[in-house]
């Protein structure tokens, strides 16, 4: 794998991450209903951490296969509904709008995973667990919808 390409994913993964740092989730979450399996707070950075190497490392691994065109589009417009999320739940506080972004990041997380597959068996795999925490991340986005009906507007 080249370091040059995995530098470059990796600082776009962590543009998109830095997003959470501009719209942190605050009291106004902490107060929020949420499930009983929601986990600690503190679980939410490493798993991102881990996840953007690993989103990092696929990337890169397409970026040096031939035939990558579909595989590096899918990989930039996941990237980009990654981004959006972040700022319409916590900054906007619109979970419906959430919700329906997060939907639309599993269809691309789950659409890059398969064309990155078709390029480099390795950088799809290295996907499988973003789109298991994006399916978890729904669900909870879901359940917070649903467990706090005066936010739905």
């Amino acid at each position: 794998m080249e370091w040059v390409y995995f530098a470059i994913f990796l600082t776009s993964c962590f543009v998109a991450g830095a997003t959470g740092g501009m719209f942190p989730p605050g009291q106004w979450y902490d107060e929020l209903n949420k499930p009983s399996w929601t986990p600690p707070n503190v679980v939410f950075p490493l798993v991102w951490t881990t996840l953007y190497i690993f989103m990092a490392a696929a990337g890169a691994l397409a970026a040096i296969s031939p035939d990558n065109s579909l595989a590096l589009a899918l990989w930039s417009l996941q990237i980009v509904t990654n981004m959006l999320w972040t700022p319409v739940f916590f900054g906007l506080r619109k979970l419906k709008a959430g919700l329906f972004v997060l939907v639309c990041l599993w269809i691309s997380v789950a659409a890059a995973m398969i064309a990155l597959w078709q390029v480099d068996w390795r950088a799809g795999l290295l996907f499988f667990p973003y789109l298991i925490w994006v399916t978890i991340a729904g669900a909870l986005n879901l359940a917070v919808v649903r467990l706090n009906p005066e936010y739905t507007s």
